[in-house]
């Protein structure tokens, strides 16, 4: 068991040194010895668990969604929809594994043999669409709404706009875009009852984080705790 804990825990040093390598330079620029350098560990670990820099990459692409916390449970379906990506955005600047995974997914060299960007947009969109059918089922959607192409629509829209935020400000600014994304798209999503009830201010996100950081020091302070002898 603890032989397995150390792989796993090599695994995610190794995953989270690619990802940082990744953002910083981009993938074509990346080599394994950038990797083996960041993550401090021998070549034989490194290919123990990846075969390749693109192995790698699409490793980093796949840890994408799950690397975001889940929003705490809402009364209203939009609102944890909205906290999703409140969540991501006040995250994008703090967390090397998604800097490097997101940079990977809008980074395009042409090539064909190149890590498959397209999964965390389709694991986004299937995430943001599962929310907004589930607010449809608890009445607050508006009748007209396409949930396939809203889901897409709302994806995509972050994608731009992280992607302006980067240029401008290093992801200073995402909050504050994201929110004015969600100001605007709502409107046209929710029922005007539930439109009044969601919470859209920038530091949102911010404050999940905040509660969510500190109910996993607390967890991880109880293990500590339940392991020492009596």
């Amino acid at each position: 068991m603890a032989q397995q804990e150390r792989a796993l825990r090599t695994r995610a040093t190794i995953l989270r040194a690619a990802a940082s390598v990744f953002g910083d330079i981009g993938y074509e620029a990346a080599t394994i010895a950038d990797i083996l350098r960041e993550a401090g560990v021998t070549k034989g670990a490194l290919y123990f668990h990846f075969s390749s820099k693109l192995e790698l990459a699409q490793a980093v692409l796949d840890a994408q969604v799950g690397a975001v916390a889940n929003p705490p449970e809402e009364p209203l379906m939009l609102q944890q929809m909205v906290d999703q990506g409140m969540l991501l955005a006040a995250s994008l600047s703090v967390d090397p594994l998604l800097r490097g995974s997101v940079r990977l997914t809008v980074e395009w060299s042409g090539r064909e043999d190149g890590p498959d960007r397209r999964v965390p947009y389709l694991r986004w969109a299937g995430v943001t669409r599962d929310f907004l059918q589930a607010a449809r089922e608890h009445g607050e959607v508006l009748p007209h709404v396409d949930i396939d192409r809203m889901a897409d629509l709302i994806v995509g829209c972050f994608a731009g706009i992280q992607g302006m935020s980067q240029a401008f400000t290093s992801h200073k600014d995402l909050s504050e875009r994201t929110a004015f994304m969600y100001h605007t798209v709502m409107p046209a999503i929710a029922v005007p009852a539930v439109l009044a009830r969601l919470d859209l201010a920038p530091d949102r996100g911010t404050r999940l984080r905040a509660t969510a950081d500190a109910a996993a020091t607390a967890a991880t302070a109880d293990a500590a705790g339940a392991k020492e002898p009596a």
